[in-house]
């Protein structure tokens, strides 16, 4: 039922001339299934309530609430068009009324880690992009229709969410600067081994992609409900500096089961690492902070280690911000390891020196299609220095791309390796006392690669050439005997 509810809207947005791009898509199926999903939220608060003798007070005024603007109904259940809006007095009230009410919500509340905070944002800083108000009532009635009442539907739901900003990332480089493919996401968490208890941190959190495989992670972990608050209230925190990105991400953590999620909006590389104090620091880092950026000088002022690459700055940040023993899983492009620089060199003397850099995936071509760009994955523990590492080159036997992209299977003997750390055609652990202490070069050179077998000179395959022709010529004499 939901995958043809997801191609009914977008078949309708296509033909509309206000939505462009599948970035669009995502976006205006985003807040209509946002506050389809918060009324359905709201009503399952309600019937608690009463159930508990209690009454709830219900987030939205009546005029706002989803079944008296969206999809009023009769006391038959069915559509009351009489009363529902459409045409142009759909998109009015929209604009003008609906987007208005909502982004003041943000006005009524300093906590920015409330859900009436969140709603406040959300709609203050995005538009409704549908011109025709006859297209806009197809796709209330299409949100209408889905339920959310079982987790296995919320699940769905949250399954079908994914593949649109999965999509979305294939659509262009805008919305795959904050897409990371979930397989890979998932090795990382299982690599990390988060428990319960531990605030997990992401400040590129783009669509909340690791927090949201974090959740699924530990939720099957719960033991009581003092855990599910936990894990609810003080566990996932994010930062995101995009509009669109942060919308997408505070929109997946709702529909994955995360009713308030700790995500900010704001420009995570504009605070200055030296201020941090040890109430500011998480026990994990998962992110995959964007590649190819570049900062204007007085952001660079904010890290100890000047330099214009974003994901370099964003590595400061991590190392900083995670606590002492705390873990980290990280993606960032493989030249960090040996790049030339002045900036990459002091900040690999400065992962190695104050970090135990454990571990280096070497991730192969195509794992972010489109990009080109090659990268790898660090393990590392704050503490202690490192003394050896052990790389893993990830091959999956064949070429990458979006209609091939990577999946579980992809990891498993890398799981399944990373604890014993062996030495294979795949694997090999580099001692730091080997490593040239003025470059620090990490780069990727595995020594356990099968030597091939070496090239025959041009005078032996001519000799073997003549030697075949020579046989051919026989087996042709011996058939025209025969004939």
């Amino acid at each position: 039922m939901f995958v043809n509810t997801f191609k009914n809207i977008d078949n309708v947005l296509y033909r509309d001339a206000g939505a462009d791009s599948e970035l669009d898509y995502t976006e205006q199926t985003s807040w209509v299934l946002f506050l389809r999903y918060l009324d359905n939220l709201e009503n399952e608060k309600a019937d608690t309530a009463a159930l508990e003798g209690k009454s709830y007070n219900f987030l939205m005024e009546e005029p706002y609430c989803w079944s008296s603007w969206a999809v009023p109904k009769k006391e038959d259940g069915s559509i009351d068009f009489n009363n529902a809006r459409t045409g142009e007095d759909l998109i009015n009230f929209v604009d003008n009324e609906l987007f208005p009410y909502l982004a003041k919500f943000k006005e009524e509340t300093d906590n920015p880690r409330t859900i009436q905070y969140k709603i406040g944002e959300i709609f203050s800083e995005i538009k409704n992009k549908v011109n025709s108000g006859y297209n806009l009532r197809e796709i209330l009635e299409a949100a209408d229709a889905l339920s959310f009442n079982s987790l296995e539907e919320k699940d769905e739901l949250s399954t079908l969410y994914e593949s649109k900003i999965a999509n979305m990332g294939n659509a262009g480089r805008n919305g795959g600067q904050f897409y990371t493919t979930r397989p890979l996401i998932k090795a990382i968490i299982d690599t990390v081994k988060p428990s319960i208890g531990e605030t997990i941190y992401d400040g590129a959190v783009g669509s909340a992609g690791f927090l949201c495989e974090s959740y699924k992670y530990l939720k099957p972990k719960i033991s009581n409900t003092q855990e599910m608050s936990i894990l609810q209230d003080s566990t996932f925190y994010g930062k995101e500096k995009k509009n669109l990105a942060y919308i997408i991400g505070v929109m997946n953590m709702i529909l994955h089961g995360i009713e308030a999620p700790n995500l900010l909006h704001t420009n995570t590389l504009n605070e200055n690492i030296r201020d941090f104090q040890e109430k500011d620091r998480f026990d994990i880092i998962l992110a995959n902070p964007p590649f190819g950026g570049k900062e204007r000088p007085e952001i660079q002022q904010n890290f100890d280690i000047k330099t214009s690459e974003t994901a370099f700055l964003f590595l400061q940040h991590f190392i900083k911000i995670l606590k002492q023993n705390g873990r980290a899983g990280i993606v960032i492009k493989n030249t960090f390891l040996s790049n030339t620089d002045n900036a990459s060199v002091s900040l690999r003397k400065h992962l190695l020196e104050t970090c135990n850099l454990e571990m280096v995936l070497d991730m192969p071509k195509g794992t972010f299609p489109g990009t080109g760009v090659k990268t790898v994955v660090l393990f590392f523990k704050k503490g202690t220095p490192t003394k050896s590492i052990w790389y893993y080159q990830l091959d999956p036997g064949r070429s990458l791309g979006k209609t091939n992209p990577l999946n579980s299977k992809d990891f498993q003997e890398f799981l399944s390796q990373q604890e014993s750390k062996p030495e294979t055609e795949r694997s090999w652990n580099l001692s730091i006392d080997t490593v040239n202490t003025e470059t620090c070069d990490l780069g990727v050179s595995n020594p356990n690669l099968p030597e091939e077998a070496p090239l025959r000179s041009p005078n032996e395959l001519l000799e073997e050439m003549r030697s075949l022709d020579k046989e051919n010529q026989s087996i042709l004499k011996e058939i025209e005997k025969i004939l």
